[in-house]
């Protein structure tokens, strides 16, 4: 039986609580995924895996399935602790050919700058397998035009989510996912 994913959908969600666990579960509740059992993957975004909805992916699960996930969580209970969370995402051209997501998380930075982080590392790690030549010192603005004109990466986004602890004795929680159906 083959398990390479056809399709992945994104999602966000965001915790608070007494408890880290709790926060954590809360957060999954606003994603929409607390129902499903998460296994956690690398980073591959699989050849011809396309692109749904949120809607169109959960309609394709059930409570207590086994769902593959590239997940990137975090969690802070520091009073006004920005906690940021983000998944880059690299497609190539040809579909025959593999793509990335990147999954990373940090604490009091701006969430665009996670985002941009995250999506610059997916097309980073999609350009060195495609064999495109960049200077890596360059900022991604400039590797971004490098990317589009060399015809071989299709798109780059990522999907970022960010909170803050609002109470003492109080966690957050931050997750994003990219939930694959197989």
């Amino acid at each position: 039986m083959s398990l390479v994913p056809k399709k992945v959908f994104f999602v966000k969600g965001i915790g608070r609580h007494k408890s880290k666990l709790g926060a954590f579960e809360q957060s999954l509740r606003n994603a929409g995924i607390e129902k499903y059992n998460l296994v956690n993957v690398s980073s591959i975004l699989p050849p011809h895996c396309i692109e749904i909805n949120k809607e169109a992916g959960f309609k394709q699960l059930r409570p207590g399935q086994i769902v593959y996930t590239v997940l990137s969580r975090v969690d802070s209970n520091k009073l006004n602790q920005m906690i940021s969370a983000s998944i880059g995402i690299a497609k190539p051209s040809n579909k025959d050919q593999y793509g990335y997501l990147s999954e990373h998380h940090m604490y009091d930075a701006k969430p665009e700058k996670l985002g941009n982080y995250t999506e610059e590392l997916a097309a980073e790690m999609l350009a060195t397998t495609l064999g495109i030549d960049f200077n890596p010192e360059a900022d991604y603005d400039e590797k971004r035009e490098v990317f589009k004109m060399g015809g071989k990466i299709v798109e780059t986004k990522h999907i970022t989510e960010h909170a803050t602890s609002k109470k003492e004795n109080e966690w957050a929680s931050v997750v994003v996912a990219a939930v694959f159906i197989v």
